[in-house]
Order: C-alpha cells, then structure tokens, then sequence
C-alpha cells in the first residue's frame, strides 16, 4: 500500500543500470507509483549476475516498489499501449539517446502534446550538448573524463586507475529525484509540465566541489603551472603514474602535514579521524600525544623546512597509532573530543548497532528470491513517512494488470502477446 508525500502520483521509467533506476526507487519510496518499462528480455542489470533466471542482486537494490511492464517499445501496437498510458501519468523519466527517443515516440515533444502538464525527467551521460552528446557513457567512462578517477589517483596491480562505487551513477539518482520534486512543486503551484535534464557529468563535476572552481587571486599561479606540466608530460609520453606523482608535487597544500584528517593504521586495523578547526586539532595533539606547529603563526606548508619537520611529525604519530587496537583507540579518541571512526567494510553493516538503531536497515519479502535485506529510504519524515511499497518486480509482472487500466481487453492482451509486443 503506497504511502508517503507523492502518493498519487504515477511515475513512467524508461531508464536502466543505476542512476535512474536509483532515482526512481527513491520515488516509490516516497509513495509514487513507479511503472518501469522493460524490453521482453529485461533490462540489462536483471541479466548482471543472475543467481536465479532473470533476477541478479544490482537490480533488485535498485527496483524496490515498483511495478513491472515488459514491452517492446520497437513494436508499433507497443507505441499505441505507451501513449494510452501516458493520458494517466505524471512523470517520465528517461535515460535514451535523443534520437532513439524520438523514433519510439516517447520524447518530451510528443509526450507533451498528449499530456501537457507532464513532467519529462532526461538523463544523460555527457549532456544533451557538446561533441559527446550522442555518445555512450556509463559511471566509469564519466568518472575518467570528469577528474573523479585522476583525484583518486590511485593505480592497480595493472596499471590501471582504481574505480569505487559508482559516484557519478548514484550522485545523479539523486539529483533525478530532487529535480522531479522541484517540477511536481512547480507544476502544483503553476499547473505547467516541464522537460527537466541531468547528467552524470554534471554530478561529477559537482562532487569536486572547490577543486572544479577557479578563483584566480587564489589559484591561478598553481593552476596554470600545473596544466603547463600536464602538457609538457602528455607530450613526452610520461606514463600515468609519474604525472600523478607530478600532480601531486605541485599541488601540495597542508595535506602535507596532515595528521589530522586521515586514516591511520592500528595494531588490527585502521582509524579514521576528522579534526578541520584549529580547537579539534588541539584536541587532536592532545588526545594522541605529540606536539606539532600547525596552527602557530606563520606556518607555511610548502616551505621546506616546515616540509621536514611534518614529515617528521607525520612518521612519529603512525607510530604511535600502531601501537593500540581499533577499539582502544576508537575509546581514547571520543573522550578526548576528536571525531573519529573504524574503518569497516560494507560486510560488516547490515547488523552494525548503530545502521540497525536507526532502522536503516528493511526487510522485504521478493516474490522469487524470498526474504531479503536492504537500505532504507533515506528520509524520515514524521507526516507522510515513505514507506517501501515492495521488492522489486518479477520481469512483466505488472503488464496485464497495467494494459487492463487503460482498457486493453483480454483478448486485446493476447493479442499484443502473440505478436510479440509484450512478453
């Protein structure tokens, strides 16, 4: 039974893989009734790692609460079928190629001219502009482009950069959600639809937050020296490694001397700590026992000088971490103010006091795959709290109950059915 501040509100998805998937769940999470359109063989992230035919964990993570309509948007008896139901919707979101959305009839332009107030959510990965516009791009080929990879830096065994979670996927899932909200405020303040657009470039690049901008009276000299080296490397054909290593000399800053926001090694494990004003860093000195400038008068992270005595600094307090366990420290840090925290891995979560005192974790009951655990919705809310309307969907699970809504008959269904419109 859908509960939450959208209920009422009818979603259409024609998106795949993570950032609209993702998105739309937080929709029917809120209470929106989410019907995802599906080719007659599933979308590709059901087929990622089947553990029974048809359902793969990425896609039930991303596909809680919603209803499943397995079509071939191909098929001409399927475009009547979508326009029909689009008389009933309130919501597109969508993730295809202009063109691609076009040819099937389910473009902003032609949506809106059956349902004028609709709202048009477009995904892409570059941008509907540009020189890549119609290219392909999924989170890794826009985390290399847009700087998240390089920030990272770090290189495997094989010489290739380490990729983690799909940032620049799960940045814009929210972002699709967020822009759909503020179009539904809109259209319930002004009565007008509208065509909204997102990227995953754009949700990269916001990521960067400071690194992204340019201040010049801030930044300039060290920016402009660096793209200088940047040229001078790509030309000579200096391996990936060596620029970030040219990077990184260039861009120090008093990460160099940072004993105060990392991660330290301990006698089992590892410790995070997060010390940014000058009172916590104290704290900080305090609590772990050392003595360091870093918040006197005149410290100058690049002079190299204070460069020898941070290093020093640095080298003393690791030591010093390893010589207690996670746990000791974890005690001696809190009393002593200083934010911190283990570092665990996302294993270990699921029965963590503090995921579960927060009831952060849900259990739903999937119609194949049987009980299962996962996140919950990131709201609480103490008027219309979003509750999940389910697991994700068996493939076409939804499709006759859904045809049957907007008046296809029995005989109608089967028809669709026989000549490969539906599955």
């Amino acid at each position: 039974m859908a509960s939450g501040p959208l209920d009422g509100i009818r979603v259409l998805e024609f998106t795949q893989i993570i950032a609209g998937p993702l998105g739309c769940q937080f929709l029917a999470d809120l209470g929106a009734e989410v019907i995802k359109i599906e080719p007659p063989t599933g979308e590709p992230w059901r087929l990622a790692a089947q553990f029974i035919p048809l359902e793969s964990k990425t896609f039930i993570g991303l596909n809680r609460g919603k209803k499943s309509l397995a079509i071939n948007l191909a098929n001409d008896k399927s475009k009547e079928a979508i326009h029909r139901l689009v008389n009933d919707i309130d919501v597109v979101v969508i993730n295809y190629r202009p063109d691609v959305a076009k040819r099937l009839g389910i473009d902003y332009e032609t949506l809106s001219q059956i349902k004028p107030d609709i709202i048009y959510l477009d995904n892409t990965a570059w941008g509907r502009d540009g020189h890549l516009a119609d290219r392909p791009g999924y989170d890794i080929v826009v985390q290399a482009f847009s700087g998240m990879m390089s920030s990272v830096g770090k290189i495997t065994d094989a010489g290739a950069p380490q990729v983690g979670p799909a940032y620049a996927d799960t940045t814009t899932g929210y972002a699709i959600c967020s822009g759909v909200l503020a179009a539904l405020f809109h259209r319930e303040r002004t009565g007008e639809g509208q065509k909204v657009e997102t990227s995953l470039l754009i949700n990269a690049l916001t990521t960067h937050m400071s690194a992204f901008h340019s201040v010049p009276v801030a930044d300039q000299i060290q920016r402009d020296s660096f793209l200088h080296t940047l040229t001078e490397s790509r030309e000579a054909g200096t391996p990936y490694s060596e620029v970030l290593q040219k990077r990184d000399d260039l861009l120090k800053t008093a990460a160099q001397g940072n004993v105060y926001y990392r991660v330290f090694e301990t006698a089992d494990g590892a410790i995070a700590i997060g010390a940014l004003s000058a009172s916590l860093r104290e704290k900080v000195r305090v609590t772990v026992g050392f003595e360091h400038n870093r918040d006197e008068p005149g410290y100058d992270p690049v002079n190299s000088a204070q460069l020898v005595i941070d290093a020093s600094v640095i080298a003393q307090v690791e030591g010093i971490f390893l010589s207690r366990d996670t746990n000791q420290w974890e005690e001696v840090l809190t009393t002593g103010g200083v934010p911190c925290a283990p570092v665990k891995f996302v294993q270990e979560l699921l029965d963590d006091e503090q995921v579960v005192s927060n009831n952060y974790v849900i259990e739903l009951e999937h119609e194949l795959a049987g009980p299962i655990k996962m996140q919950a919705p990131p709201w609480k809310m103490s008027k219309t709290p979003p509750t999940p309307q389910g697991a994700s969907p068996s493939l076409g699970r939804h499709t006759d109950e859904l045809l049957t809504e907007i008046g296809y008959s029995e005989s109608d269904i089967a028809d669709l059915r026989q000549n490969g419109a539906i599955l």
